[in-house]
């Protein structure tokens, strides 16, 4: 529930995915992909966005 916020909050840009707790980035990265926006995840958490975590 609290990586749909986060996710929520990166889609919305009130947060940076950096931001996302560490212990919730895996489940936030997944939730983001799967709603079509890899674009929001780093590479090395299976999405296409350059920034490093």
């Amino acid at each position: 529930m609290m990586a749909m916020f986060f996710a929520q909050r990166v889609i919305l840009g009130k947060t940076d995915f950096c931001e996302v707790p560490q212990a919730l980035q895996c489940a936030c990265a997944k939730i983001l992909i799967d709603s079509g926006l890899p674009e929001l995840v780093p590479a090395k958490l299976g999405g296409m966005a350059l920034d490093a975590v």
